[in-house]
């Protein structure tokens, strides 16, 4: 499977565990997911709407307070897409952090531009932790509801330690500037 039908796979994986409106799914998105994962509503919409022409997706409309509402329920031709989809292999994983990259070309700006974007992520980091540590809280203490929810947590958990790490990184860092006098 290409890489553009991530996108496909994303959105059948939230629709195999509810039914969504587009604007749930980026809301889902921009939340749930965007620790590892993000989508824009310019690319979410088109994909429904392939989604729904190949079959794997039905829409079906309703009236919401006088204004009409498209929720998308995934097939079984979606499931099996989804599921095989889950047993291929990893095509790749890969972190880009415009921070890192910043930092790597560091020497061009100097300590103290560096320093602000190593603050800038580290306040970031110490803001989404709480909802990551909430999450894998909740999850822990609700995953024998849904079978899904054991797979939730274990995503979150990996997201508070790579959140934990980026803190302590942040801190070795800010810490190793001003040793050698850069701050």
């Amino acid at each position: 499977m290409a890489n553009e039908k991530k996108m496909d796979c994303v959105i059948l994986g939230l629709l195999s565990h509810e039914s969504m409106t587009g604007y749930e799914i980026k809301k889902r998105m921009d939340t749930t997911l965007s620790f590892f994962w993000g989508a824009s509503f310019g690319s979410i919409y088109p994909t429904l709407n392939g989604l729904v022409r190949e079959g794997m997706v039905t829409k079906y409309e309703t009236k919401e307070n006088g204004r009409n509402k498209a929720i998308y329920h995934i097939t079984q031709e979606g499931r099996l897409y989804l599921k095989k989809w889950l047993q291929l292999p990893i095509e790749k994983d890969e972190m880009r952090y415009e921070t890192l990259l910043k930092l790597f070309f560091g020497n061009e700006i100097g300590e103290g531009g560096t320093l602000k974007h190593i603050v800038a992520f580290k306040d970031k980091v110490q803001k989404q932790l709480p909802m990551l540590e909430g999450a894998a809280r909740t999850l822990e203490k609700i995953e024998d509801e849904d079978d899904a929810h054991l797979y939730y947590k274990l995503t979150a958990m990996c997201g508070v330690k790579i959140y934990e790490a980026f803190l302590e990184w942040s801190e070795e860092v800010t810490e190793i500037l001003k040793e050698k006098g850069r701050i």
